[in-house]
């Protein structure tokens, strides 16, 4: 376990067209989520069960829904992810994405598994296209980006 003075946070931006309403039913929605983000990843009582092509398969807490300026959710390795939605002021979304907690060895790789995850979750809202392959034996653990 690494210890809290090796513990980093990851921030990125994305801008989206779509309106805080449609981007935070994709965060805060089974459907949404599977659109974008995992094969499936249900929620129950305020669990996630998050299952990826890899075969990966984790049951994380929601921990914060504010409809529809903010969702947070423990994540892998016990990260905290937090999902912050502004109107940009033209009908769009500016979204904040951080996650707190990631081990300073993991900080490389998780800051490029966020790029792709943000990537495709625009490509998913705002124009209604999955770039996932879908496909087991090409994950990211693999080296394909559009696992």
């Amino acid at each position: 376990m690494p210890s809290e003075a090796n513990l980093q946070r990851v921030c990125w931006r994305l801008h989206l067209r779509s309106p805080r309403a449609a981007v935070y039913r994709m965060l805060a929605t089974d459907e949404g989520r599977a659109r974008f983000w995992a094969e499936r990843a249900p929620e129950t009582d305020g669990v996630i069960a998050w299952r990826f092509p890899n075969g990966l398969a984790i049951d994380t807490k929601v921990l914060e829904c504010c409809p529809p300026a903010k969702f947070v959710v423990e994540y892998l390795g016990g990260t905290t992810t937090t999902f912050e939605l502004a109107d940009d002021g033209a009908d769009g979304t500016d979204l904040t994405l951080s996650d707190v907690g990631v081990p300073e060895e993991d900080l490389a790789e998780v800051s490029a598994g966020w790029v792709s995850v943000l990537l495709t979750r625009k490509a998913a809202v705002d124009y209604g296209v999955d770039l996932r392959g879908h496909d087991h034996r090409r994950t990211w653990d693999a080296g394909f980006v559009d696992n």
